[in-house]
């Protein structure tokens, strides 16, 4: 039987997670701005369900929480880093207050969660961290850039990290969904958008939004099935794509990547030191 310890678990892709965890018998520790919105899942499961309130953006509570959370349960086995959310608008359009709580929220918080959790899973032995990321942590739609900007950053950290604490039997999945039928729309936070940008992709993307073009075929259940699933994979999958659209398009994009990489190559060879 594992424990699991979920940031973000007061809807989507969290509290989805947390209810099917605990339906199979299994303990969470779920943190949440608001602990209320679990009440009846508390009422339901009593002990097998952890709870405290947690806000990532403060690292002294992240540290605080965490602690508390190995404290009380003794081992975890996986970390789900999920707390995050989406700012809308082109890059000029948000306001330095809307940028800063959106680093802060979704790569600075997630950053501190797995530093908090890693000497918990070094004395341990070992153990699992899945981090949600996002197809647009290897893609970029136009009004997104600055979510992008931490899917991307999240990505790199622990592809770095991964590699540090190998040796002490922890392991990360970069999990990353395509649109879901998740509440992830209606929690978007929207800069002031901006007329220049109407007749440009940033319009678009606003108006495919505001009229359900936009489309968002991802089964939040599904996707969460696979997340669970990959947990059980040894050794762990680095990453985890989920949904039709977003295997395409990363797939798309890495091709393009590729291509565009080998046609410098002379160019990169060139640059090299003569001794």
């Amino acid at each position: 039987m594992k424990t699991w310890f979920i940031t973000g678990t007061s809807a989507g892709f969290g509290r989805l997670l947390t209810e099917k965890i605990l339906a199979r018998g299994e303990r969470v520790a779920a943190t949440l701005r608001k602990p209320d919105a679990l009440d009846d899942l508390k009422a339901q499961y009593g002990e097998q369900l952890w709870v405290a309130a947690l806000d990532v953006t403060d690292t002294a509570a992240v540290r605080r929480v965490v602690d508390q959370a190995f404290a009380d349960l003794g081992r975890i086995d996986v970390v789900v880093n999920n707390a995050a959310y989406a700012l809308f608008g082109a890059g000029e359009e948000a306001d330095n207050e809307q940028i800063r709580q959106q680093i802060d929220t979704n790569l600075t918080g997630s950053i501190q969660v797995i530093r908090a959790v890693l000497p918990h899973l070094r004395a341990q032995g070992g153990g699992r961290i899945l981090q949600l990321s996002s197809e647009g942590g290897q893609i970029a739609y136009p009004n997104f850039g600055y979510y992008h900007a931490t899917k991307w950053g999240i990505e790199g950290f622990v592809e770095a990290v991964a590699q540090e604490v190998a040796p002490f039997g922890i392991e990360f999945t970069l999990v990353e969904p395509g649109p879901a039928r998740t509440n992830f729309g209606g929690g978007l936070v929207h800069a002031t958008p901006l007329p220049a940008y109407d007749a440009t992709p940033a319009g678009d993307v606003r108006r495919g939004l505001q009229d359900g073009s936009f489309a968002v075929t991802g089964d939040p259940a599904k996707m969460v099935d696979a997340m669970l699933a990959s947990a059980d994979q040894h050794p762990a999958p680095r990453r985890l794509t989920l949904g039709r659209g977003a295997y395409d398009k990363i797939r798309a994009a890495l091709v393009q990547r590729l291509a565009e990489l080998e046609a410098q190559q002379a160019v990169a060879f060139s640059t090299e030191a003569d001794d």
